[in-house]
């Protein structure tokens, strides 16, 4: 076979090949979504691959999550991410560890805002998964925290899971020994937590 037959023949599988996938959901989150201290197939975004495989969804699933990571970390990565990848959706579940870290709620802010604007302005569709802090860095502080995900939210007119460890934060049975990172047998309930909302941004 000539070279520019065998060109054509791996463009063909190329494109075969993406035309079986509906659509890339990316996850761009910190620890609690990059799986700390669980085995690989027991975090809830390899959960979520596991439930779209199930049902026969032809949707893939990009995991740009990084332990530790902050929503400025986030936002620095995500124009490379969303260039790269040219989600359909991108979930983002960041904000632990500005707060933990005592951060200034408005840099918080702006930083999801402007994660959000370029999701969008990349024509993907926005899920913002909220979270809390522990009661003791102050009632103050943590409600103006827990406040900022369903804020942008609505500037934006996007989703938000406003407590993503709804029915496993503050669960001893279901918290690793550090009392901050969910364990395996939490990691269904954060997926059931996010499943009702973003299946509905899924579209085959």
């Amino acid at each position: 076979m000539r070279p520019y037959g065998w060109c054509a023949c791996v463009m063909v599988l190329w494109l075969q090949a993406q035309s079986a996938i509906a659509g890339t959901v990316l996850v761009v989150g910190d620890s609690i979504s990059a799986g700390f201290g669980l085995n690989t197939d027991q975090g809830w975004v390899t959960l979520l691959k596991d439930r779209l495989t199930a049902e026969k969804s032809t949707y893939a699933v990009v995991n740009a999550s990084i332990s530790g990571d902050t929503s400025a970390g986030g936002l620095s990565r995500l124009p490379t991410l969303l260039t790269k990848h040219t989600p359909e959706v991108v979930v983002i579940e960041l904000g632990g560890n500005d707060g933990l870290r005592g951060m200034p709620i408005a840099q918080l802010k702006q930083n999801l805002s402007r994660m959000v604007r370029l999701s969008l302005e990349a024509n993907s569709k926005v899920l913002i998964l909220g979270i809390r802090l522990p009661p003791n860095y102050g009632q103050r502080y943590t409600t103006a925290f827990a406040g900022v995900f369903p804020k942008v939210a609505q500037e934006f007119e996007v989703p938000v899971v406003p407590f993503l460890l709804e029915g496993a934060g503050g669960v001893a049975s279901m918290m690793q020994a550090d009392g901050i990172h969910p364990n395996a047998q939490a990691q269904p309930t954060i997926l059931e937590n996010v499943w009702p909302t973003l299946e509905p941004m899924l579209t085959e």
